[in-house]
């Protein structure tokens, strides 16, 4: 068997390797979580409405979605580490772009953060796969946990930010810009080993084979779902906890709290999954605990708050570590894994993004939380059915 890149590397560039991918999925959702805690701020400022509020965080979605499926081509044409160095000068720009006081630059700079996210989504899992073949667990537990240690930061600092410390909202935005320029700097480095893929099929031909797949289809649909509760929960925990009496603060750090127990869940969950043929038993355990968790927040009263939140985190955190690392067990080399993550990601962000908006729209139409909160109930249903498919130990046709 060749050695990866991974064993023929020196000590140091594995940990300027492992560091950048490190500092990559931490920057990939702050862009994301810090907009739910101040939907209430943007909403006075900006005198949008529930329904563009929830169209604001489905824009970066829309991105992943268009943009997923021509990610293997760019790689191809750049290499995974170009594309990545791209994407964080994109995703620069973009938050840095938030900080004009104006609702064009607040939604321009959101879709281009969207664009070199989606480039940073789908290449990731292609990353794990290419370089550390032989331990794709624990690789896949790393990088999804500091995706959600980013979205946990995030959420939980943007109101002190924005009020506390007088940034105002933009700036609570932007300021993430910075991060993200610090990273492409620590990137650079991993640019002087470009490597182009070779592959063996055209990129077409393998987008066909792959929409012809039961098994990449089930893999795209048990990640849509996975990321429209996600994005739903990213978006609107914080006013649905805030109509039920709490603080915008306390909101937030519930929100804080969800996304800290969804990192644990995407920790634990592909180290487990990788020890396992089969993957259905977990699909089973997640999904049980999503349901018991909504049950929860459809109480009106706040008490056990934080049990509710934090089990939301943890059963959706957890799907996202199992759906990345489907992406890895269900293909046999880096570039099926590259067009599969880019098959998976753009069907199931395009899915995806209807949630924020439909959510949001449900309540402006019934005045409640109680009918959007049923909409995730069906949501969850339907993502059980694909997660045990995705869950079986085959490989995509």
């Amino acid at each position: 068997m060749a050695s990866s890149p991974y064993e023929q590397n020196s000590t140091a560039q594995n940990i300027l390797l492992i560091g950048g991918i490190v500092l990559i999925a931490l920057n990939m959702r702050p862009a994301l979580a810090g907009v739910g805690p101040l939907v209430g701020a943007i909403r006075d400022t900006t005198g949008l409405s529930n329904t563009m509020l929830g169209f604001l965080t489905a824009l970066p979605l829309l991105a992943f979605g268009v943009l997923s499926t021509l990610t293997p081509l760019f790689a191809r044409r750049l290499g995974i580490e170009g594309t990545l160095a791209v994407a964080l000068v994109l995703l620069t720009g973009g938050q840095l772009l938030r900080v004009i006081p104006t609702n064009a630059a607040l939604f321009g700079g959101t879709l281009l953060a969207g664009i070199a996210i989606a480039f940073g989504n789908v290449l990731l899992p292609s990353i794990v796969k290419r370089d550390f073949p032989n331990h794709t667990g624990i690789m896949t537990s790393v990088y999804s946990g500091m995706l959600g240690l980013g979205a946990t930061i995030a959420a939980g600092i943007s109101v002190p930010l924005a009020f506390n410390l007088n940034w105002g909202w933009h700036w609570a935005l932007g300021a993430w810009g910075v991060v993200s320029a610090i990273t492409f700097i620590l990137w650079l480095p991993q640019l002087k080993s470009l490597t182009l893929p070779r592959p063996k099929k055209s990129f077409f031909t393998a987008l066909n084979d792959l929409g012809h797949s039961v098994r990449a289809w089930q893999v795209a649909l048990f990640m849509g779902l996975q990321s429209l509760a996600f994005y739903v929960i990213l978006a609107w925990l914080p006013e649905i906890l805030q109509d039920r009496g709490l603080t915008a603060s306390y909101a937030g750090w519930m929100l804080s709290l969800s996304q800290g127990t969804g990192v644990l869940g995407s920790i634990l969950l592909p180290m487990w999954a990788e020890k396992l043929d089969d993957q259905r038993r977990l699909v089973w355990m997640l999904l049980i605990l999503e349901l018991v968790s909504l049950t929860g927040l459809l109480f009106p009263d706040p008490f056990l708050v934080g049990l509710w939140v934090s089990l939301i985190g943890f059963a959706l955190g957890g799907s996202f570590g199992l759906a990345l690392l489907f992406i890895v067990l269900r293909t046999s080399d880096s570039q099926t894994a590259t067009e599969l993550s880019g098959m998976a990601q753009s069907v199931g962000y395009l899915l995806a993004a209807l949630g924020p908006i439909l959510f949001g729209g449900l309540h402006d139409l019934t005045g409640t939380w109680l009918v959007p909160i049923l909409f995730l109930f069906v949501v969850t249903i339907v993502k059980l059915f694909a997660g045990l498919g995705a869950g079986r130990p085959q490989k995509v046709n």
